[in-house]
């Protein structure tokens, strides 16, 4: 049996190593690493308790869609996200307009119709193909109160057929769940690689053509809808 002094000492340890050490003050903890980012403090705070001393304030915990420069918060445009394991994107495809196609390689992606109407097309891995032996491509349409889900790494778009906007909200499993522009990525390849993988499709001398016909912006126009809805074309 222990005495009464050895007795102390003993719940003396264990005290020490059961109670959480004092939370040292928010700016001693941000001075402490000053060439880091708060994303990147964040993502290598010892626990969840230290996050959220790097996040004192409740403002910290909101992230307004309506004065944001960009429609996706992730991890660097809302940092209380770090250690979720989640983004979200809210965003409208305007009349007659499709996203352009494109892949999350680190995140799938759940898309949910609020308003409108959108058609959407999905294409899985290799190896996922159709009842006739090809590659199988899933086709959708969404209306509000919807929902589909594009896998990580799968190419996907979304078109608004009619004349009125579509929004919509994703939630998506990454916290950067970065994006992929499938044709602008391929046309950067060089010509050789651009014609062998396109074979007979795609003449040499077409090459630079096929480059300048690809669009900058997120969207592009659909002609069937833009004569549906008495829309014309805006040009350079």
């Amino acid at each position: 049996m222990l005495a009464g002094s050895a007795l102390s000492s003993v719940l003396a340890v264990v005290l020490v190593f059961a109670l959480p050490a004092k939370a040292a003050p928010q700016q001693m903890m941000r001075r402490s690493t000053p060439e880091l980012s708060l994303t990147a403090q964040l993502q290598i705070a010892d626990t969840a308790i230290g996050r959220y001393q790097l996040l004192p304030t409740d403002e910290d915990f909101v992230y307004d869609f309506t004065k944001s420069k960009t429609p996706f918060a992730n991890r660097k445009t809302f940092p209380a996200l770090v250690g979720s394991g989640t983004s979200f994107s809210v965003g409208q495809l305007p009349a007659c307009s499709m996203a352009y196609l494109h892949l999350h390689p680190r995140a799938t992606e759940l898309f949910v119709l609020n308003s409108g109407r959108v058609l959407t097309q999905m294409v899985p891995e290799v190896g996922v193909l159709d009842s006739k032996g090809k590659q199988r491509v899933i086709h959708t349409e969404l209306g509000p109160g919807m929902m589909t889900i594009f896998p990580a790494g799968s190419f996907h778009t979304q078109v608004n057929p009619d004349c009125g906007p579509a929004n919509f909200t994703a939630a998506l499993s990454s916290e950067d769940f970065g994006i992929g522009l499938v044709a602008e990525q391929v046309f950067s390849l060089s010509d050789d690689v651009i014609a062998a993988t396109f074979g007979q499709s795609i003449a040499g001398e077409d090459i630079d053509k096929v480059r300048r016909a690809i669009p900058g912006e997120v969207v592009i126009k659909v002609e069937e809808c833009l004569r549906k809805c008495g829309k014309q074309k805006r040009h350079a």
